[in-house]
């Protein structure tokens, strides 16, 4: 989590503070005889605190947390369970899941980023493209390649003069916005599959029966639930999620 924490600040400030030093007078910016820019503390803190609001979109951008969010909210939409487990569950589930699978990518950041960093063994701007490379990585192995063609195709790019380290973000990010979407989708449709051979085995038994009033959905629920426990269901969502992502 303190990775975390580092490793998202490091992403939000380096664009604010490249080639600057700290100064000592409140909102304030000098140039250097080498043409460089030095800007105060005080201004480096306004910056920081306005790119703070990235953070959720960095969230959903560039990691698995969509993923694992979509396919929670489908197998909850599954069973039928309405409101159970609550949104904030669903929401601590996936954001503690995220961190799990987005561990080593964390790592690897931190070590070839922040610390050289924190140690001034490294520039901001180099730090910078360093802490984007494991997630880089990341994503590039989670994307499609015909989403990669289609967005390059629209920004009027020839895909096939990108190799995996050229990829640009603008063309990256929403790219991997949509395979996660499908791969969400695929997932939650194979979910979707018991849930439903039960309702529809549950609906034709009371139409036989001449219950018609009553409503299938009431009397599925328990044997939905009966059968998402006695095969360990969370267990196996969970892990399916986990294993489902590779770095």
């Amino acid at each position: 989590m303190k990775r975390l924490i580092v490793i998202a600040l490091l992403l939000l400030i380096l664009p604010g503070i490249a080639l600057a030093e700290p100064g000592l007078n409140a909102l304030s910016m000098k140039v250097n005889p080498d043409g460089t820019e030095t800007y105060s503390l005080s201004l480096q803190v306004l910056v920081l605190m306005t790119l703070m609001s990235f953070l959720p979109a960095m969230l959903l951008t560039m990691t698995s947390f969509a993923r694992i969010i979509i396919v929670l909210a489908l197998l909850r939409q599954a069973m039928g369970t309405m409101s159970t487990p609550t949104n904030q569950i669903l929401l601590g589930l996936a954001l503690f899941l995220t961190f799990f699978v987005m561990k080593p990518v964390l790592d690897q950041s931190y070590t070839r980023a922040v610390e050289p960093y924190m140690n001034e063994q490294m520039s901001s701007d180099v730090a910078l493209q360093e802490v984007l490379v494991p997630f880089r990585h990341f994503m590039m192995n989670q994307v499609r390649e015909t989403d990669i063609a289609l967005f390059a195709d629209l920004s009027g790019e020839d895909v096939q003069q990108y190799t995996a380290e050229s990829v640009p973000l603008a063309v990256l990010l929403p790219a991997f916005i949509t395979s996660e979407l499908k791969t969400a989708f695929q997932i939650g449709f194979m979910i979707f599959i018991p849930f439903l051979i039960i309702d529809l085995v549950v609906a034709s038994v009371l139409m036989a029966m001449g219950m018609m009033m009553l409503s299938p959905l009431i009397v599925s629920l328990p044997f939905k639930i009966m059968l998402f426990v006695m095969v360990d269901g969370w267990v196996l969502i969970v892990g399916t999620l986990a294993s489902s992502f590779y770095v």
